[in-house]
Protein backbone atom coordinates (compact mmCIF):
# COMPACT_ATOMS: atom_id res chain seq x y z
CA UNK A 1 0.00 0.00 0.00
CA UNK A 2 1.32 3.43 -0.98
CA UNK A 3 -0.28 6.63 0.30
CA UNK A 4 0.56 10.26 -0.41
CA UNK A 5 -0.15 12.02 2.88
CA UNK A 6 -0.75 15.75 3.22
CA UNK A 7 0.77 17.36 6.32
CA UNK A 8 -0.84 20.77 5.88
CA UNK A 9 1.19 23.88 6.66
CA UNK A 10 3.17 22.30 9.48
CA UNK A 11 1.26 23.08 12.67
CA UNK A 12 0.20 19.82 14.33
CA UNK A 13 -3.29 21.20 14.96
CA UNK A 14 -3.83 21.36 11.19
CA UNK A 15 -2.78 17.75 10.57
CA UNK A 16 -6.03 16.00 9.68
CA UNK A 17 -7.16 12.89 11.59
CA UNK A 18 -6.96 10.92 8.33
CA UNK A 19 -3.36 11.99 7.78
CA UNK A 20 -2.43 11.14 11.36
CA UNK A 21 -4.01 7.69 11.07
CA UNK A 22 -2.22 6.99 7.78
CA UNK A 23 1.16 7.80 9.34
CA UNK A 24 0.38 5.91 12.54
CA UNK A 25 -0.45 2.71 10.64
CA UNK A 26 2.47 2.94 8.20
CA UNK A 27 5.59 0.81 8.31
CA UNK A 28 7.65 3.27 6.28
CA UNK A 29 7.54 7.07 6.10
CA UNK A 30 9.15 8.74 3.09
CA UNK A 31 9.59 12.44 2.45
CA UNK A 32 11.79 15.43 1.80
CA UNK A 33 14.04 16.00 4.82
CA UNK A 34 12.38 19.30 5.74
CA UNK A 35 8.92 17.72 5.59
CA UNK A 36 9.91 14.76 7.74
CA UNK A 37 10.64 17.35 10.43
CA UNK A 38 7.00 18.48 10.24
CA UNK A 39 5.77 15.04 11.29
CA UNK A 40 5.12 14.80 15.05
CA UNK A 41 8.08 12.75 16.38
CA UNK A 42 5.77 10.33 18.18
CA UNK A 43 4.32 9.25 14.82
CA UNK A 44 7.75 8.25 13.53
CA UNK A 45 8.66 5.97 16.43
CA UNK A 46 9.39 2.43 15.31
CA UNK A 47 9.14 3.25 11.61
CA UNK A 48 11.69 3.22 8.83
CA UNK A 49 12.24 6.71 7.46
CA UNK A 50 13.25 7.35 3.85
CA UNK A 51 14.35 10.91 3.16
CA UNK A 52 16.21 12.79 0.47
CA UNK A 53 17.20 16.41 -0.01
CA UNK A 54 16.08 19.03 -2.48
CA UNK A 55 15.94 17.79 -6.10
CA UNK A 56 15.68 14.19 -4.89
CA UNK A 57 11.99 13.76 -5.75
CA UNK A 58 12.35 10.97 -8.32
CA UNK A 59 14.79 9.00 -6.17
CA UNK A 60 12.50 9.39 -3.16
CA UNK A 61 9.44 8.35 -5.14
CA UNK A 62 11.17 5.26 -6.51
CA UNK A 63 12.30 4.20 -3.03
CA UNK A 64 8.78 4.62 -1.69
CA UNK A 65 7.34 2.57 -4.54
CA UNK A 66 9.92 -0.18 -3.99
CA UNK A 67 8.99 -0.19 -0.32
CA UNK A 68 5.29 -0.54 -1.11
CA UNK A 69 6.00 -3.32 -3.63
CA UNK A 70 7.84 -5.25 -0.93
CA UNK A 71 4.62 -5.36 1.09
CA UNK A 72 5.29 -2.54 3.52
CA UNK A 73 2.62 0.07 4.21
CA UNK A 74 4.39 3.16 2.94
CA UNK A 75 3.44 6.82 3.13
CA UNK A 76 4.97 9.74 1.27
CA UNK A 77 4.50 12.86 3.38
CA UNK A 78 4.15 16.26 1.71
CA UNK A 79 3.65 19.73 3.10
CA UNK A 80 0.39 21.44 2.23
CA UNK A 81 -1.71 19.17 0.03
CA UNK A 82 0.00 16.17 -1.56
CA UNK A 83 -1.91 16.70 -4.79
CA UNK A 84 -0.94 20.37 -5.26
CA UNK A 85 2.64 20.92 -6.49
CA UNK A 86 3.65 17.89 -4.44
CA UNK A 87 4.37 14.18 -4.77
CA UNK A 88 1.03 12.52 -5.48
CA UNK A 89 1.30 13.26 -9.19
CA UNK A 90 4.87 12.00 -9.52
CA UNK A 91 4.04 8.77 -7.69
CA UNK A 92 1.13 8.14 -10.04
CA UNK A 93 3.25 9.04 -13.05
CA UNK A 94 5.90 6.48 -12.10
CA UNK A 95 3.35 3.80 -11.22
CA UNK A 96 1.72 4.33 -14.60
CA UNK A 97 5.04 4.31 -16.51
CA UNK A 98 6.06 1.07 -14.77
CA UNK A 99 2.63 -0.54 -15.24
CA UNK A 100 2.28 -0.90 -11.48
CA UNK A 101 -1.14 0.67 -10.93
CA UNK A 102 -2.76 -2.75 -10.58
CA UNK A 103 0.02 -4.14 -8.39
CA UNK A 104 0.46 -1.25 -5.92
CA UNK A 105 -2.68 0.06 -4.20
CA UNK A 106 -2.41 3.85 -4.11
CA UNK A 107 -4.38 6.63 -2.50
CA UNK A 108 -4.07 10.26 -1.41
CA UNK A 109 -4.94 11.84 1.93
CA UNK A 110 -5.85 15.51 1.31
CA UNK A 111 -4.78 18.38 3.51
CA UNK A 112 -4.64 22.13 4.01
CA UNK A 113 -2.90 23.63 0.98
CA UNK A 114 -0.50 26.57 1.22
CA UNK A 115 -2.94 28.97 -0.42
CA UNK A 116 -5.62 27.92 2.09
CA UNK A 117 -3.26 28.66 4.96
CA UNK A 118 -2.19 32.00 3.54
CA UNK A 119 -5.78 33.01 2.76
CA UNK A 120 -6.95 32.19 6.29
CA UNK A 121 -4.24 34.35 7.83
CA UNK A 122 -5.07 37.22 5.48
CA UNK A 123 -8.86 37.10 5.82
CA UNK A 124 -10.91 35.86 2.86
CA UNK A 125 -9.13 36.77 -0.39
CA UNK A 126 -10.11 33.57 -2.24
CA UNK A 127 -13.87 34.01 -1.98
CA UNK A 128 -14.23 34.20 -5.75
CA UNK A 129 -12.55 32.51 -8.71
CA UNK A 130 -8.79 32.25 -8.39
CA UNK A 131 -5.77 30.79 -10.15
CA UNK A 132 -2.62 29.29 -8.67
CA UNK A 133 0.70 29.70 -10.48
CA UNK A 134 4.14 28.45 -9.50
CA UNK A 135 7.08 30.60 -10.61
CA UNK A 136 9.47 27.65 -10.56
CA UNK A 137 10.74 27.00 -14.08
CA UNK A 138 12.67 23.85 -13.18
CA UNK A 139 9.94 21.71 -14.80
CA UNK A 140 7.83 24.31 -16.62
CA UNK A 141 9.29 26.67 -19.26
CA UNK A 142 9.26 30.31 -18.20
CA UNK A 143 7.43 31.23 -21.40
CA UNK A 144 4.52 29.02 -20.31
CA UNK A 145 4.51 30.56 -16.83
CA UNK A 146 4.42 34.05 -18.33
CA UNK A 147 1.45 33.11 -20.52
CA UNK A 148 -0.47 31.69 -17.58
CA UNK A 149 0.21 34.77 -15.47
CA UNK A 150 -0.85 37.13 -18.23
CA UNK A 151 -4.08 35.28 -19.03
CA UNK A 152 -5.02 34.84 -15.36
CA UNK A 153 -4.48 38.55 -14.78
CA UNK A 154 -6.48 39.52 -17.86
CA UNK A 155 -9.33 37.25 -16.73
CA UNK A 156 -9.37 39.06 -13.36
CA UNK A 157 -8.65 35.98 -11.29
CA UNK A 158 -7.27 36.38 -7.80
CA UNK A 159 -3.80 34.87 -8.22
CA UNK A 160 -1.92 32.77 -5.67
CA UNK A 161 1.81 32.67 -6.35
CA UNK A 162 3.84 29.65 -5.24
CA UNK A 163 7.65 29.33 -5.29
CA UNK A 164 8.01 33.07 -5.87
CA UNK A 165 11.72 33.66 -5.47
CA UNK A 166 14.91 31.69 -4.90
CA UNK A 167 18.58 32.58 -5.08
CA UNK A 168 18.82 31.20 -8.60
CA UNK A 169 15.50 32.75 -9.68
CA UNK A 170 15.81 36.12 -8.02
CA UNK A 171 14.21 38.07 -10.90
CA UNK A 172 11.18 35.87 -11.57
CA UNK A 173 8.89 37.52 -9.03
CA UNK A 174 9.65 41.02 -10.32
CA UNK A 175 8.87 39.87 -13.86
CA UNK A 176 5.64 38.19 -12.70
CA UNK A 177 4.48 41.33 -10.90
CA UNK A 178 5.19 43.43 -13.98
CA UNK A 179 3.15 41.04 -16.14
CA UNK A 180 0.20 41.12 -13.74
CA UNK A 181 0.52 44.90 -13.50
CA UNK A 182 -0.17 45.20 -17.23
CA UNK A 183 -3.86 44.53 -16.54
CA UNK A 184 -4.23 45.29 -12.84
CA UNK A 185 -4.10 48.60 -10.99
CA UNK A 186 -1.09 49.60 -8.92
CA UNK A 187 -3.19 49.78 -5.72
CA UNK A 188 -4.43 46.17 -6.01
CA UNK A 189 -4.11 44.52 -2.57
CA UNK A 190 -1.44 41.84 -2.25
CA UNK A 191 -1.10 39.52 0.72
CA UNK A 192 2.35 38.14 1.51
CA UNK A 193 2.50 35.21 3.91
CA UNK A 194 5.71 33.51 4.93
CA UNK A 195 5.95 30.20 6.80
CA UNK A 196 2.24 30.03 7.51
CA UNK A 197 1.48 28.31 10.83
CA UNK A 198 5.17 27.58 11.41
CA UNK A 199 7.88 29.18 13.50
CA UNK A 200 8.84 32.49 11.91
CA UNK A 201 5.40 33.16 10.43
CA UNK A 202 4.94 36.57 8.80
CA UNK A 203 1.79 38.15 7.37
CA UNK A 204 1.57 41.47 5.59
CA UNK A 205 -0.63 43.28 3.10
CA UNK A 206 0.73 45.74 0.59
CA UNK A 207 -0.24 46.99 -2.86
CA UNK A 208 0.90 45.61 -6.18
CA UNK A 209 3.10 48.64 -6.67
CA UNK A 210 4.84 48.30 -3.31
CA UNK A 211 5.69 44.57 -3.21
CA UNK A 212 9.37 44.21 -2.29
CA UNK A 213 10.69 40.99 -3.86
CA UNK A 214 13.71 41.12 -1.54
CA UNK A 215 11.45 40.20 1.40
CA UNK A 216 10.14 37.06 -0.34
CA UNK A 217 11.57 33.54 -0.42
CA UNK A 218 10.51 30.02 -1.38
CA UNK A 219 8.52 29.57 1.83
CA UNK A 220 6.31 32.53 0.95
CA UNK A 221 2.94 32.57 -0.78
CA UNK A 222 1.61 35.74 -2.37
CA UNK A 223 -2.09 36.31 -3.00
CA UNK A 224 -2.73 39.05 -5.52
CA UNK A 225 -6.26 40.42 -5.46
CA UNK A 226 -8.60 40.98 -8.39
CA UNK A 227 -10.42 44.19 -9.29
CA UNK A 228 -12.90 43.72 -6.41
CA UNK A 229 -10.46 42.70 -3.66
CA UNK A 230 -10.04 45.21 -0.86
CA UNK A 231 -8.64 45.74 2.60
CA UNK A 232 -10.80 46.40 5.66
CA UNK A 233 -9.78 46.37 9.29
CA UNK A 234 -6.43 44.88 8.43
CA UNK A 235 -8.07 42.03 6.55
CA UNK A 236 -7.94 41.24 2.84
CA UNK A 237 -11.11 39.98 1.20
CA UNK A 238 -12.69 39.50 -2.19
CA UNK A 239 -16.48 40.09 -2.24
CA UNK A 240 -18.30 37.29 -4.00
CA UNK A 241 -21.17 39.51 -5.09
CA UNK A 242 -23.75 39.17 -2.33
CA UNK A 243 -24.03 42.96 -2.18
CA UNK A 244 -25.39 42.96 -5.74
CA UNK A 245 -28.21 40.54 -4.93
CA UNK A 246 -29.01 41.08 -1.25
CA UNK A 247 -29.07 43.89 1.24
CA UNK A 248 -26.16 43.45 3.59
CA UNK A 249 -24.97 45.42 6.59
CA UNK A 250 -28.37 45.67 8.29
CA UNK A 251 -27.83 43.11 11.05
CA UNK A 252 -29.64 43.73 14.33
Amino acid sequence: MLTAVSLGPGDESLLTPAARKAIETADVVAGYKAYIKLVPPSLLEGKKVISTGMMGEVERANMAIDSARSGKRTVMVCSGDAGIYAMAGLLLEILDAENLLEEVPFDVVPGVAAFNSAAALLGAPLMHDFASVSLSDLLTPWEVIEKRLRLAAEADFVIAIYNPRSKKRSEHLRKALDIIGESRSADTPVGIVGRAYREGQSVQTVTLATVDPETVDMQTVLIIGNSATRLAGGRMFTPRGYHRKYEIGNST
